[in-house]
């Protein structure tokens, strides 16, 4: 924690002048072009140590803000297929050709070699259905706000969030 700190001050220190300068009068910043989007929180502001949005590109900010939400959302996922098999199986085949049952299959890495090769084809195209059918992106909303996607991104279950600032207290 304190090495992340050490690395801000210098950060701060080049683009103010001072690791104990003011942010206020750094008006020049191409940052400062996204101080005002959902999720910058005081005293930092909004936050790029690697300097992806130093162009100050609105669009490509929100291509990254879109990625970033989807990743996420990608990784909640693979967590939950992680942890669930601990706790509950589906009763039946997993490939009745291949004679492998829902419960013949390991959990965690281990699942990767018992799952058919057939079987993980219809798993990234469920995948990709999902993604480029269900989830696509509209250009007129906001990153990670899918028009067939409900509250809490289940396809069509509860509807859009149409309060959109109840949609940023919620975030």
């Amino acid at each position: 924690l304190a090495m992340m700190a050490i690395i801000g001050m210098f950060y701060q220190d080049g683009l103010t002048g001072s690791a104990w300068g003011d942010w206020a009068n750094y008006v020049d910043s191409p940052l400062r072009a996204f101080e005002n989007e959902l999720g910058v929180q005081a005293p930092v502001g909004y936050f790029d140590p690697l300097g992806f949005a130093k162009d100050g590109d609105a669009e490509e900010f929100k291509r990254r803000r879109e990625v970033e939400l989807k990743n996420g959302r990608v990784a909640m996922f693979a967590t939950l297929g992680y942890i669930v098999p601990e706790y509950f199986r589906w009763p039946g085949y997993l490939s009745p050709s291949a004679d492998v049952t829902f419960d013949q299959v390991p959990n965690g890495l281990g699942a990767f070699g018992a799952v058919p090769f057939l079987g993980w084809v219809q798993i990234f195209v469920f995948c990709g259905l999902v993604d480029f059918g269900l989830y696509r992106a509209d250009p007129s909303r906001d990153p990670g706000d899918y028009e067939n996607a409900g509250i809490l991104g289940v396809p069509n279950a509860s509807g859009p969030m149409s309060d959109v600032e109840g949609r940023k207290r919620k975030l």
